[in-house]
């Protein structure tokens, strides 16, 4: 299955049916994709601020707010680099 991109005002969404969500806890400063609770696809420019019992505390990166929820493992996956600089290269 394909995956799209596109930006948006929070950071890029990235449209991913093959993704799972975190296999192992994730680090405080770690960056990751959270998957939209709207439409199911990931979107970038976050990182962890706290682990708590039930998930993880978001900063986003474009601002520095930390997010007012918390999101469950399912919910965060570790950022996935993408190769716009290797277009030529698959």
């Amino acid at each position: 299955m394909g995956s799209t991109e596109k930006d948006g005002a929070m950071g890029k969404v990235v449209n991913d049916s093959t993704s799972s969500g975190a296999q192992h806890e994730l680090q405080v400063g770690t960056r990751v994709d959270v998957r939209s609770r709207f439409v199911g696809s990931w979107t970038t420019g976050f990182e962890i601020a706290q682990v708590t019992e039930n998930g993880y505390r978001l900063k986003r990166l474009s601002d520095g707010s930390t997010l007012p929820t918390v999101f469950g493992p399912d919910e965060v996956r570790e950022e996935r680099r993408s190769r716009q600089g290797l277009w030529w290269y698959r």
